[in-house]
C-alpha cells in the first residue's frame, strides 16, 4: 500500500494528473428548475443523472442494517428525485423529445398481466393489511344467543302485528263453527226426546258426548291405578328393628373374636360351665352397642387368661365332686 502511495506522489504522476484535470471541462451543476434548460440533449443528460442517483439510493436503502432515521432520509430523497425526474420528462416532451413517462416499463406478473405497484406513495413502515382469519366453530357458536333460535321473536311486536289479524279470523271461524254444531246438537236432542228421530241417528248425534264420557272413564281409571301404586307395602312377618340388628351383629363379631383367639377345647369348657351355672345372656349393654370397637391386645390377653383360669377351676371342682 505504501508503495502505491509513493508512486502516486512522484513527479511524473502528479504532472500527468494535473494535465488531465486541465483538459476536463468545468463541472456543471444541474439546473434547479427544469424550465431553465433549453437544450434537448442537456435535458436528457440531467434525466439520466437523476436516474443513476435514484438507482444508487434505492440500492442503499435495501441495507437491513440502516437505522430508522437514515431510512427516512433516504426515502425522502428518493421521492424528491422521482418528482424531479417527472419534471425533466415533461420538459423533454416540451422540447420535442420522446415521452418517457408513456413508454416507461410497468410491473407485470409471471403471465405478463399488468399489476398495481404496491405502496405507490413510497411510504416506509406501512403495515401490511391483516388477513381475515376464518372463524372457527367455537367463535361462531359464541355469538349465538336465544334470539338466533327464535325465542325473542315476540319481544319486538312485529310478529304479533302480522299474526294478529289471521289469529282473530281463525278464532272467529272456529267460534262460528262451534255455535253451529251446538245449535244442530240442541235441535237433535229435542227431536230425539220427542221421538221424531230413529235410534240409529243417536250414535251420530251423541258422538261427541260419548267421546267425552270415554275420556272421563280413562282419566278415572288412570287415577285409580296411581292410587293403587301409591299404597304402602305391608309385611305380614315381623322384622327386626335397628337395635335388634345391632345386637345380632355384635354377637356375631364376638363369636368370631372368640373363635380367633380361644381354642375349641376352652370354648367347650366355657359352654359346659355356662350350662351348669344356668347362665343365659339376655341382652347387650348400651356401652357395647355404642362402642363395638375391637379390644386391645392387652384386653384380649386378660380375657384369655380369665377364661383359661375359669376353665381349669371348673375342671378341678368337677373332679373333686366325682371323687367324693
Amino acid at each position: 500500500m505504501a508503495r502505491n502511495e509513493e508512486k502516486a506522489q512522484s513527479m511524473p504522476n502528479r504532472f500527468i494528473t494535473l494535465k488531465a484535470e486541465e483538459k476536463k471541462k468545468p463541472k456543471e451543476r444541474r439546473p434547479f428548475l427544469a424550465s431553465e434548460c433549453c437544450d434537448l440533449a442537456e435535458a436528457d443528460k440531467w434525466r439520466q443523472q437523476i436516474m443513476r442517483e435514484i438507482g444508487r439510493k434505492v440500492a442503499e436503502i435495501q441495507n437491513e442494517g440502516l437505522g430508522e432515521h437514515r431510512l427516512r432520509d433516504l426515502n425522502d430523497e428518493i421521492n424528491k428525485l422521482i418528482r424531479e425526474k417527472s419534471h425533466w420528462e415533461r420538459r423533454i416532451v416540451e422540447l420535442g423529445g420522446p415521452n418517457y413517462a408513456k413508454h416507461a416499463p410497468k410491473m407485470t406478473d409471471l403471465e405478463g398481466n399488468i399489476v398495481d405497484v404496491p405502496n405507490p406513495s413510497g411510504q416506509l413502515f406501512e403495515k401490511p393489511p391483516e388477513l381475515r382469519k376464518r372463524r372457527t366453530r367455537y367463535d361462531i357458536y359464541k355469538r349465538i344467543d336465544a334470539s338466533y333460535y327464535g325465542y325473542r321473536d315476540d319481544e319486538d311486536g312485529v310478529l304479533e302485528r302480522v299474526e294478529g289479524p289471521a289469529e282473530e279470523k281463525m278464532r272467529a271461524e272456529a267460534l262460528e263453527e262451534w255455535r253451529r254444531v251446538e245449535e244442530v246438537r240442541r235441535e237433535a236432542k229435542k227431536a230425539v226426546k220427542s221421538g221424531e228421530v230413529v235410534s240409529v241417528a243417536k250414535e251420530v248425534l251423541f258422538e261427541g258426548m260419548e267421546e267425552e264420557e270415554k275420556r272421563k272413564r280413562e282419566k278415572l281409571e288412570k287415577e285409580e291405578m296411581e292410587r293403587e301404586g301409591r299404597r304402602e307395602f305391608v309385611v305380614h312377618v315381623p322384622l327386626p328393628d335397628d337395635k335388634e340388628i345391632e345386637r345380632m351383629v355384635l354377637e356375631k363379631k364376638k363369636i368370631e373374636l372368640l373363635n380367633k383367639y380361644v381354642s375349641d377345647g376352652l370354648l367347650e369348657e366355657q359352654t359346659e360351665a355356662k350350662a351348669m351355672l344356668n347362665i343365659q345372656r339376655v341382652g347387650v349393654k348400651t356401652k357395647d352397642l355404642q362402642n363395638p370397637s375391637r379390644p386391645s391386645h392387652r384386653q384380649q390377653r386378660q380375657s384369655h387368661c380369665k377364661l383359661k383360669t375359669y376353665g381349669s377351676n371348673k375342671a378341678t371342682e368337677s373332679l373333686k365332686h366325682v371323687a367324693n
